[in-house]
């Protein structure tokens, strides 16, 4: 089947999309910076008539000098203000273009079941700041710019026209060559931003990556090793980076190159006529000083949409190449695995029995399906999931949480079932503690209260994490980084426990809340973790401590390969 252009659109076609809600507002700031431009024929005639006054007295219509004085300098605010508003236009409509962009990927992005997230936290942040604000400048500068390339150089050529055909022959014949060469400079131009938005991804992911593993780099004694490629992704990135301004420099260089040779051919063309050497070309009457002048200040002008054109022209290939990758991502994204409900906030139900049965369900694309067994939790329960690893212990937490949808079975909660349309409710009741966790930029006080009341003090002795919150510089308005810097893993987990106990939630899921801790760290995790138990609370682990295991009320075995 043939693919149409809306199944397969293109780079243009996309960034006309995204400038939809704001294609208003830029055709304003075009028509208004047109108006600006057309004002400078007046300039340039109130010049040429003071000029022409004084310079050869009766030989074109005389204009005192105070009076053009005033004229002109009345059109100069008229264009400031013209050109102002243009470039406010403008600018509200790229930021409205980048909040709403943003805000659609990210939007998109978070409903990502996380084992098969099709775009990475770096990717997401290398796209969503740096990639994406490449929109900024093709909106304030290249849609503007791009209208008035259109109109004022046709407006401008008109009105040379009308005092000299000769000299409106010279602008047409040097005009046409800038837009040629931006044509030709366009492929190379695209090309090299879209391997430098490459080289920004890998670079971003690289160092996430690495600043990730940072301790384990440092007990292997691996980092030069790991300098050495954050050398080598940053050399690249100067490489594309060069590539991408050695293009826009020497066409610039080109196109200012073809403006100044055609204003050069307007003044040796005006010069001559004004002296005598030429007599043709002025419509069968000798070209006066006023004339002469009006012409030399027009002919800038009528090269200068062409330019700002071009200088804009990088701007567009940048955006091009960002919209060739965001509709890449974004495609990736919908065509992959989504958490259930929207992710945003909802009720807790009725508390039942927690309850599920079939669960099939995909690591990866790539993989086998698990086969999970039957399950059922009772109110206030504390069960521990067993197993080797691989057998699908945090899948399973995961599913029960309505973080990935399963290929088949159904989970219950009382009588409500887990589906699209109830996950938002669904995960209200739920409080969770993952293995590897994560922060916020946020204060400790806001990320275990969340702004809301409740008794700060008796969660954290609960959770045994006082102590910890004590021994960091600001206690509770400290702001840990998002690998949870300044506290080990063990303090970390104390520290989500304790918003658990302030939350409040009814189920909690713990997924290998001990691992990698010492024994007397693991006492305390446990001590935290039974305290949520003893206040009704039902509790399920994921764990292959036996201390852990032992504590909890029974255990639900997984087998590896089921």
């Amino acid at each position: 089947m043939m693919s149409t252009a809306q199944d397969d659109p293109t780079p243009k076609m996309i960034l006309d999309r995204i400038a939809a809600p704001v294609a208003g507002k830029l055709r304003m700031a075009g028509w208004l910076g047109i108006a600006a431009a057309l004002v400078w024929p007046a300039q340039a005639a109130l010049v040429g008539l003071v000029l022409g006054t004084l310079v050869a007295p009766g030989a074109s219509p005389g204009l005192s000098p105070l009076a053009g004085a005033a004229g002109f300098l009345g059109l100069a605010l008229l264009r400031i203000l013209l050109d102002w508003q243009s470039q406010k236009l403008s600018a509200n409509a790229a930021e409205t273009v980048l909040r709403e962009t943003r805000a659609r990927l990210l939007s998109r992005a978070f409903r990502q079941a996380s084992r098969v997230a099709a775009l990475s936290p770096a990717e997401l942040a290398a796209l969503s700041a740096e990639k994406l604000a490449a929109l900024e400048p093709w909106a304030t500068r290249y849609r503007p710019a791009f209208l008035r390339a259109r109109i004022v150089p046709v407006a401008f050529l008109i009105l040379v026209a009308t005092q000299s055909w000769a000299a409106a022959v010279i602008l047409l014949i040097a005009g046409p060559l800038i837009p040629l060469f931006m044509a030709l400079v366009g492929m190379a131009a695209q090309e090299a931003s879209e391997k430098q938005m490459i080289e920004i991804g890998a670079l971003n992911r690289l160092l996430i990556d690495r600043i990730a593993a940072i301790t384990d780099l440092r007990l292997l004694g691996a980092e030069a090793r790991s300098r050495a490629d954050l050398e080598i992704k940053s050399d690249d990135l100067r490489i594309r980076t060069m590539a991408v301004l050695r293009v826009a420099f020497l066409s610039s260089t080109v196109l200012e190159l073809f403006s100044a040779i055609g204003v050069a051919f307007m003044a040796v063309y005006v010069g001559f006529s004004l002296i005598g050497w030429m007599n043709f070309g002025t419509w069968g009457v000798k070209m006066t000083p006023a004339e002469g002048i009006f012409l030399l200040m027009i002919a800038p002008e009528f090269f200068q949409p062409l330019r700002d054109l071009a200088a804009a022209w990088h701007d567009r290939a940048a955006a091009l190449a960002v919209a060739s990758e965001l509709d890449a991502t974004e495609q990736a994204i919908d065509g992959a695995e989504t958490m259930l409900g929207t992710g945003g906030a909802g009720h807790a139900p009725a508390i039942g029995a927690l309850r599920w049965q079939g669960i099939t369900i995909r690591p990866g694309a790539a993989a086998a399906p698990i086969a999970l067994p039957d399950g059922t939790v009772a109110p206030g329960e504390a069960v521990a999931i067993t197993g080797p690893s691989g057998a699908g212990k945090t899948t399973l937490l995961t599913a029960l949480a309505g973080l990935i949808r399963p290929e088949a079975g159904s989970v219950h909660l009382g009588d409500l079932r887990l589906s699209d349309e109830t996950a938002d409710d669904w995960r209200a009741a739920f409080g969770w503690i993952p293995q590897s966790p994560r922060f916020p930029d946020a204060s400790l006080r806001e990320l275990i209260t969340l702004n809301r009341p409740g008794d700060l003090e008796a969660a954290l002795a609960a959770a045994q994490a006082a102590e910890v919150v004590a021994g960091l510089p600001g206690a509770l308005d400290a702001r840990l980084g998002d690998m949870g810097g300044g506290v080990s893993g063990g303090e970390a987990r104390r520290l989500l426990i304790a918003r658990a106990h302030y939350a409040q939630r009814p189920i909690v899921l713990a997924d290998e809340p001990t691992a990698d801790l010492d024994p007397e760290t693991g006492a305390k995790i446990i001590a935290g973790l039974l305290a949520l138990r003893a206040r009704g609370t039902t509790l399920i682990v994921a764990s292959h401590d036996p201390a852990l295991i032992a504590a909890m009320d029974r255990s639900i075995a997984l087998e590896a390969g089921a």
